[in-house]
């Protein structure tokens, strides 16, 4: 089970959340719903400020957002018109049985207590539904990446993804993994305000949020990568990890 005070510490910093955090590209959406009928009915769980709702609508799928944190489905609220987020988790999803084609899952799926999370979302998707949790990692084979989540205590990686992931209990079929390249351009400012919304820098002691500013300033400074440059590109390795409900 993972820390609820971290798991729901986003609320507070929903706006920057959404200004700051990465989009989903369309090619690894597209993989996820591979094979459903349109109009899908798509789930969107932890669905946080909207972002993969955004992504989904606009492939034309009909899709339900589910967030547990209000500060958060304020937000989506707000940024995605004529969309309202019903108050759920992924343990209590808020959805009668066989009502949904997929359920997608961005950025969230680490923070769900699993096991009775799979059999909730196995009960809300029809038969041969799918279920795809997706995330964007960042691509830690550059250098300056690596450094940023050494500073920033950034957590998972994609062998965290791929390898703690790759079971979905016995409702699901195996797991087919989809890796699809993505990148978001930042200023050093921008890519600090990101920062600030993981929940490790948002439950930090102010101490230790001092010290992660101040290391990042000074990797923008000096690192021969970054230094002088008014914008940088933050490389992701979008990962989708795909089931059908059996």
């Amino acid at each position: 089970m993972t820390d609820p005070t971290q798991a729901l510490s986003f609320g507070a910093a929903a706006a920057d959340y959404d200004r700051f955090r990465p989009r989903y590209p369309e090619e690894a959406l597209r993989w996820a719903l591979d094979g459903l009928a349109a109009p899908a009915r798509v789930v969107d769980l932890g669905a946080g400020t909207g972002i993969l709702t955004r992504g989904v609508l606009a492939l034309g799928a009909d899709v339900v957002p589910v967030e547990p944190d209000p500060g958060m489905r304020a937000q989506l609220a707000a940024a995605t018109p004529g969309t309202t987020a019903l108050a759920g988790s992924a343990e209590a999803v808020p959805l009668p049985d066989g009502s949904a084609d997929a359920v997608l899952v961005g950025q969230a799926y680490h923070w769900f207590d699993r096991e009775p999370a799979h059999v909730e979302i196995a009960r809300v998707l029809r038969p041969g539904g799918t279920f795809a949790p997706i995330w964007n990692v960042r691509d830690e084979r550059v250098t300056w990446v690596a450094e940023l989540t050494r500073i920033a205590h950034l957590g998972y990686g994609t062998g965290d993804v791929t390898e703690k992931y790759a079971d979905f209990g016995p409702a699901f079929t195996p797991v087919e993994l989809g890796e699809f390249a993505h990148t978001t351009t930042l200023t050093p400012d921008g890519v600090i305000g990101m920062l600030h919304t993981r929940s490790y820098w948002l439950t930090a002691t102010p101490a230790e949020q001092e010290r992660i500013d101040r290391e990042l300033r000074e990797l923008f400074a000096t690192h021969p990568d970054l230094a002088g440059r008014a914008a940088v590109e933050l490389p992701y390795r979008t990962l989708v990890l795909r089931s059908r409900r059996r």
